[in-house]
């Protein structure tokens, strides 16, 4: 058992008969006789919706233990993927809707953390950017403008990219807001 105010990112807790994953936690403390409150942002390990909610600081919480593997990524079908364990060789199914957006820049051989919560598969741990190359997008156009186009990666990914970029450019894809952050100096 925790208090609320040990509230950390990452975490996994059982509040109120349901499994959370804690994604962000601020304690404030409180002022004279006015306890403290941990404001958490939650996410639903059965549904996967995502919870605001402001806990006592005193409260007692049940903390589950999150235990973290390096898995190898395989390949994907409609809605899983498959990883394997390098170690072991035991593979794992992961829906791509608990994986997210990201599912896009998997590539095979791919070595990520993968969280589980008693034994299931709960979170992908990505890096915070990728680097990825322009499959198609249109001529580039040289002009001092903070203009985007669009443009399709070679993973099939769709994402907006400065007029100067060209196809064949490497991009730095910032994948927690699946945004362009700059173009990959390659020798040519």
């Amino acid at each position: 058992m925790i208090t609320a105010s040990q509230l950390r990112t990452g975490m996994a807790i059982k509040y109120e008969g349901q499994k959370y994953k804690v994604l962000a936690a601020d304690y404030h403390p409180g002022q004279g006789k006015m306890g403290g409150a941990t404001h958490a942002r939650l996410q639903n390990l059965s549904t996967a919706t995502f919870w605001e909610h402001s806990f006592r600081s005193d409260l007692k919480l049940e903390e589950i233990r999150v235990d973290r593997h390096t898995l190898e990524f395989l390949y994907a079908d409609a809605d899983q993927c498959y990883f394997m364990n390098p170690e072991s060789y035991e593979q794992t199914e992961i829906e791509k809707s608990v994986i997210g957006p990201q599912a896009e820049f998997l590539l095979p051989a791919m070595k990520l953390s993968v969280e589980f919560v008693e034994g299931r598969p709960v979170h992908v741990l990505f890096p915070e950017f990728v680097q990825v190359s322009v499959a198609d997008t249109a001529p580039p156009i040289h002009q001092q403008d903070s203009a985007l186009k669009p443009a399709r990666l070679e993973n099939g990914a769709n994402i907006m990219v400065p007029l100067f970029i060209k196809t064949g450019d490497v991009v730095r894809v910032d994948l927690q807001a699946m945004k362009y952050m700059d173009r990959v100096k390659t020798d040519r």
